[in-house]
């Protein structure tokens, strides 16, 4: 499979100031690509010393990488019925501290697309796990595949990464895609009361890792950088 990962390139990059709904701010190099083997129009965040081009490194030092799934209901209208919006908010605070890439990955529901994601909710509120309710649909657990993840890393140069998840799925495909994962680091627990039975079911039936709980977060932090 390495040897056959199709070559994708940089299209584009520029900088784009980000803010968050808590006044966290920080400045991205946002990429975007050719080439990429679904057509899908994925972006990559450059931070920290990332957001500057390539920076200088000690000899052996990896980026920190977190490969994001695109998620409508959390990242944007703040849904919490999963963790993935507090997810993307500590992976660029996290990324920017340490210098690395955050993927956007545009494959909202595990792979399934935004409507079928919907279709699921229904079936958890009937009483199926969010993986029971994929294969009630039709769906595999988790159709997710990190093939344009491991494409956007190497058109940025990138052949060994820190990865930011809970979930060894990513790290077991990067590696099949040949790249190397130094180290998985998990992200932390955002649990609330209504998104209890999507983590349980995330770490007992995925066997993702659940790391620390979060921390309450400050009622306003910021950081510029580039």
């Amino acid at each position: 499979m390495p040897d056959r990962l199709p070559v994708a390139t940089v299209r584009r990059q520029l900088m784009l100031p980000l803010r968050f709904a808590d006044g966290y701010v920080t400045t991205a190099r946002v990429f975007s690509f050719d080439g990429l083997v679904d057509g899908r129009e994925h972006l990559a965040l450059g931070l920290g010393g990332y957001a500057d081009g390539p920076p200088a490194r000690e000899p052996g030092a990896v980026p920190l990488v977190r490969p994001h799934s695109e998620c409508l209901t959390g990242d944007v209208l703040g849904s919490q019925r999963c963790d993935c919006g507090p997810q993307l908010r500590e992976a660029v605070e996290r990324i920017t501290d340490s210098g690395g890439f955050l993927l956007y990955l545009r494959q909202e529901g595990r792979g399934i697309g935004l409507y079928a994601k919907l279709d699921a909710y229904a079936l958890q509120d009937a009483g199926l796990d969010t993986y029971q309710a994929n294969l009630a649909l039709g769906y595999a657990e988790d159709e997710r595949d990190y093939t344009v993840a491991a494409q956007m890393l190497r058109a940025l140069g990138v052949s060994r990464l820190a990865l930011l998840s809970n979930n060894p799925d990513k790290a077991a495909q990067l590696g099949r895609l040949g790249l190397t994962v130094t180290e998985r680091v998990p992200t932390d627990q955002h649990l609330s009361a209504i998104n209890a039975r999507y983590l349980a079911a995330k770490a007992g039936h995925g066997g993702h890792t659940l790391g620390p709980p979060a921390a309450p977060p400050a009622p306003f932090a910021s950081r510029l950088t580039g």
